[in-house]
């Protein structure tokens, strides 16, 4: 489904990604951690094309990516979550996600003003009839008309991974989707990963700092740290892997 080569980030001169290199396979649910500064967000970000790679290769269903633009990458199955919240707070939780299918309508100026002759009508009914079912899956059907701004965070969180749902992702990127949540709020949103990634059949890639959801739902698990990978491979092989406790737990463990 991905794969990293080589991928290098720099900023002046701080390198935030060097020489990072990973293989996720379709339907995966694939974790990235490391303390904070690793280079976790940086990564992501070349992912969905909004940094480009100062040197690596970005390959995703075996095509190159590396170079390409970031508004193109929803049309191809790429999704994304924010680790801060990027929602459109004036509006309903109804009209952000649409705002997630924006790249699907074939509707324009014209076709729109003829609205019954042209199919416009047909293609909003269907835009409705994936926002339903995605407001059905995320429990939020009952405030589809509230306004997204004056909602709880955590009911926000899931209105963000609505918008990226709506899609229609083969690959979902989500930044720290559980950060700010009490317990019951995160054993939902793993719930709803956990259901993505198995019955929506979408590959999943998940930065969290919750090490016991990561450890509970990931397939695999990379580490980074100090913008490099120093660790991968399956919860348990992370968990006993000394180089991951030193960075996490200092040089005396």
């Amino acid at each position: 489904m991905l794969e990293l080569q080589n991928i290098s980030v720099q900023f002046g001169g701080i390198k935030a990604l060097n020489n990072v290199s990973f293989k996720i396979e379709k339907q995966s649910l694939f974790s990235i951690i490391g303390p904070n500064g690793a280079g976790k967000t940086s990564l992501l970000n070349v992912i969905s094309g909004r940094y480009k790679a100062n040197n690596g290769k970005l390959f995703y269903k075996n095509s190159d990516i590396t170079n390409l633009h970031p508004n193109k990458r929803p049309k191809l199955g790429i999704g994304r979550t924010f680790q801060n919240l990027a929602l459109f707070d004036h509006m309903t939780v109804l009209e952000n996600i649409y705002v997630g299918r924006h790249h699907m309508l074939k509707s324009n100026f014209v076709s729109g003003a003829i609205y019954w002759l042209l199919g416009a009508q047909k293609e909003e009914i269907e835009n409705r009839k994936h926002a339903e079912k995605i407001l059905d899956f995320l429990e939020i059907s009952n405030i589809r008309k509230s306004i997204a701004g004056t909602l709880s965070y955590g009911l926000r969180k899931r209105v963000e991974l609505a918008r990226a749902i709506a899609i229609q992702p083969d690959l979902i990127l989500l930044d720290e989707p559980m950060a700010g949540m009490n317990q019951e709020e995160k054993e939902d949103m793993a719930r709803f990963i956990i259901d993505l990634n198995r019955e929506w059949n979408i590959t999943v890639v998940m930065i969290e700092h919750d090490m016991g959801v990561v450890m509970d739902i990931s397939k695999r698990i990379a580490v980074l740290d100090f913008g490099e990978k120093i660790a991968e491979g399956t919860p348990d092989e992370i968990l006993n892997n000394k180089r991951v406790q030193q960075a996490y737990l200092g040089d005396d463990v």
